[in-house]
């Protein structure tokens, strides 16, 4: 992964109808927060936006691809991750539609993460 603080400053101003945005530098990219969740990866000036089985169908039929990587034993791995579709890149209106499904999707993984309330033993 590579990120540019340039192409950082790029996302900032294409999604800035979400409001403000943290970019943290992580294994080379840098990821993207929204209220604290991470929603978006960037790496090589491609946006990577975090998808689960609500809105990686609607992404694969916009004609995103999805995050992979190869592994050391010559695997190749998949991220639950898709690239921000070609027609955003110039509109930032579709941009922010699009994160905004990202960040509800880390909403859903977050949710389901959350630890359940230990019952009170008797």
């Amino acid at each position: 992964m590579a990120y540019d603080a340039d192409f950082g400053e790029w996302v900032r101003e294409h999604f800035a109808a979400l409001g403000s945005l943290d970019i943290k530098r992580m294994f080379g990219g840098a990821g993207v927060y929204a209220h604290g969740l991470i929603f978006a990866l960037l790496d090589d000036g491609v946006v990577w936006l975090k998808a689960d089985d609500v809105n990686a169908p609607l992404l694969s039929e916009a004609g995103s691809r999805q995050f992979t990587y190869p592994t050391k034993d010559g695997a190749v791995m998949a991220m639950a991750y898709w690239s921000l579709p070609e027609s955003a890149l110039d509109d930032p209106d579709e941009a922010v539609d699009w994160a905004r499904q990202s960040i509800d999707a880390a909403l859903r993984k977050a949710a389901a993460k959350k630890p359940r309330k230990a019952r009170p033993k008797p």
